[in-house]
C-alpha cells in the first residue's frame, strides 16, 4: 500500500475542513490499494465532458462531483448508459441543473465521467470504526438488496483469512456466489482480498471512520467497485 498518495488525499481534506471524500478521491485510494474501479475523469465544462467522454469510449456513467453530496442518485445527479458525445453534454446539463435545484449551497466541482462497468452479481463491502472495538467490516449482497433484505455479515478486525471465508459463507445469498443452478462461480478470492485490504486501510489510516463500497460487481474473475464513499473523522 502506497501511503504517500493516500496521506496526501487525507491531509487535503483536513486542510479544507471536510470529512466526506469525493467519489473520485475515494476511488484514487482504492486504486492505491489495488482494488479495481472503472476508469474515471473529472470534467468542469461541456467541452471537457465531450473530450473526456470521447477518450473513455461509450457507454459511460456521469455523476456530480462535489465534496458536499454523498447520495447523488437521490437528487437526480447520476446518469447511466450514455452512448454518445451529444448524450454526455445533455447529461452534464441535467446533472448541473439538478444539483443547483436540490442542493443550492453545495460546492460543485464539475462531474465525474466514468466507464460503465459490466453488470454482474452485486455485493457490498464496508467498514465502520467502533469506538470500543475498532474497525468492524461488513459484507453482504449489494445494491438495493442491502436495504431491502439486509443480507449481511460482520467481523471485528483483526481476523484471519479463514474468518473472512466464513463471513462470506454466512450470508443467505452465498449460493449465488458459488454458482447457483448451473451458473458460473464468482471470484470468492477477489472478494476476500478486498475485505482484507479495506480492513488494513482502516488500521493504517486512523482518520478513516467509514468506508462504503456499494455496489461491487463480482465476476468469474475479479471484481469492480462501481461506487465508493469514505468518511473521515479528525476529532
Amino acid at each position: 500500500m502506497s501511503n504517500t498518495k493516500i496521506r496526501f488525499i487525507i491531509e487535503q481534506a483536513r486542510e479544507e475542513k471536510r470529512e466526506l471524500l469525493t467519489e473520485y478521491e475515494s476511488k484514487l485510494i482504492l486504486s492505491e490499494l489495488g482494488i479495481n474501479t472503472p476508469p474515471i475523469m473529472i470534467a468542469k465544462t461541456r467541452e471537457e465532458v465531450a473530450e473526456k467522454a470521447s477518450s473513455l469510449g461509450f457507454p459511460i456513467v456521469m455523476k456530480i462531483h462535489s465534496p458536499d453530496i454523498a447520495h447523488k442518485s437521490d437528487i437526480g445527479c447520476v446518469v447511466v448508459g450514455i452512448g454518445s458525445v451529444e448524450e454526455s453534454i445533455e447529461a452534464y446539463d441535467k446533472i448541473m441543473n439538478s444539483a443547483a435545484k436540490n442542493v443550492p449551497m453545495a460546492r460543485i466541482q464539475g462531474v465525474s465521467v466514468q466507464t460503465m462497468a459490466d453488470k454482474d452479481i452485486e455485493i457490498i463491502i464496508g467498514m465502520k470504526r467502533d469506538p470500543v472495538f475498532g474497525p468492524t467490516v461488513l459484507f453482504g449482497l449489494g445494491g438495493i438488496f442491502v436495504e431491502l433484505i439486509k443480507d449481511i455479515s460482520l467481523r471485528v478486525y483483526p481476523f484471519t483469512d479463514q474468518d473472512v471465508g466464513t463471513m462470506i459463507k454466512e450470508i443467505k445469498g452465498y449460493p449465488l456466489l458459488r454458482g447457483y443452478r448451473g451458473q458460473q462461480k464468482r471470484d470468492i478470492d477477489a472478494i476476500k482480498a478486498v475485505i482484507h485490504k479495506i480492513a488494513e486501510l482502516a488500521v493504517q489510516v486512523n482518520e478513516i471512520q467509514e468506508i462504503d463500497l456499494n455496489p461491487i460487481f463480482v465476476y468469474e474473475k475479479g471484481i469492480c467497485a462501481v461506487d465508493a464513499r469514505i468518511l473521515l473523522d479528525f476529532w
